[in-house]
């Protein structure tokens, strides 16, 4: 189980299921060479691929590569279905940063036989979450800036403002494919930037000057 902190505080509820959205900025699907979407698309992960970021990540040998994607982390406290997006604004109860690792070649063979991605998606571990702070600490959701340095260079470097689904229309379009849950979690879209992790990788990650969180890959 894992339960989020938010304020320095750990919160009273679990995460539930991990929602994500894939292309959600225009440079990063050019970047893999993939097609522009007309609408988010929305693939899971379980709670099992939650870990703390803050401790070394673990991630998987002898399946490729494994790539990082920074993205924005929503964390829902309210159950939201067809909900407005005053409502989904409401609901939201910390924004962090979560990576989505992805293995990458096992990825694009699964893609390539137009399999399901959870195998290179959903894996343990997958999901490396920070602390959160509270929503009432966010004065504009479409300037949020996030940023990841790799062994002291900038890899990562993108901004809400970028996104092709912003994040309360976003919310709101996600509640009504399927409900969200008090203690559910959106992942919202990584920038461009996403490359390869390898053993001893420091990472440094930033959202506005909200949160900073340093790990490193054992």
């Amino acid at each position: 189980m894992f339960f989020p902190r938010i304020n320095g505080h750990i919160a009273e509820m679990q995460i539930g299921k991990v929602v994500c959205v894939g292309r959600n900025y225009a440079a990063h699907a050019k970047e893999l060479n993939n097609p522009i979407p007309s609408q988010p698309i929305l693939f899971m992960k379980p709670a099992s691929a939650l870990v703390d970021m803050a401790l070394p990540l673990r991630i998987p040998q002898h399946q490729g590569s494994v790539h990082h994607e920074l993205e924005i982390a929503i964390l829902i406290n309210e159950s939201l279905h067809n909900a407005s997006e005053e409502d989904c604004r409401a609901a939201i109860a910390g924004v962090g940063l979560g990576l989505d690792l992805t293995l990458r070649d096992v990825q694009d063979q699964l893609k390539q036989k137009g399999h399901p991605w959870e195998r290179a998606k959903a894996f343990d571990g997958s999901c490396p979450l920070s602390a959160m702070v509270s929503a009432d600490q966010i004065t504009d959701w479409h300037n949020l800036s996030l940023k990841l340095v790799r062994n002291g260079e900038l890899q990562q470097d993108g901004n809400s403002r970028d996104m092709l689904f912003p994040v309360l229309p976003l919310l709101a379009h996600i509640s009504s494919v399927f409900t969200l849950e008090p203690g559910d979690l959106v992942l919202t879209g990584t920038p461009a930037g996403v490359g390869p992790l390898h053993s001893g990788d420091r990472l440094e990650a930033s959202l506005a000057e909200l949160i900073q969180v340093s790990t490193e890959v054992e």
